[in-house]
């Protein structure tokens, strides 16, 4: 199993979510983040005197696949997350070892 973790643009996350979906995901973690980073869009980014940095606000996906299928969802979220501009985001692919369902305690499934 593997674990794709993408930071994209706010304006990419309906298009990316809708063809993450067609492609036959059925769940994934949204969340609104803040990114710290050199790379922020120089256009949206805001100042914070909490970090005394700029930052951008971004949506981070997470979710778990099978490894079969992993390529095709991180090119999903490149090819839909793409603008060419500065602030586009990153996808990171990570190994899961192992995974328990807590009301079950079945082991690596995902359904």
């Amino acid at each position: 199993m593997k674990e794709i973790k993408a930071y994209i643009r706010k304006e990419k996350a309906d298009i990316v979510i809708r063809k993450l979906r067609e492609a036959g995901v059925t769940g994934m973690t949204v969340l609104n983040v803040n990114a710290l980073a050199e790379w922020a869009d120089k256009e949206a980014f805001s100042y914070s005197i909490e970090y005394v940095q700029k930052y951008s606000t971004v949506i981070k996906i997470e979710l778990i696949c099978y490894r079969a299928i992993v390529d095709k969802l991180a090119k999903i979220i490149i090819k839909y997350g793409h603008t060419g501009n500065s602030g586009d985001g990153w996808v990171f692919i990570s190994n899961i070892e192992k995974s328990v369902r807590i009301k079950t305690g079945e082991t690596n499934v995902i359904k």
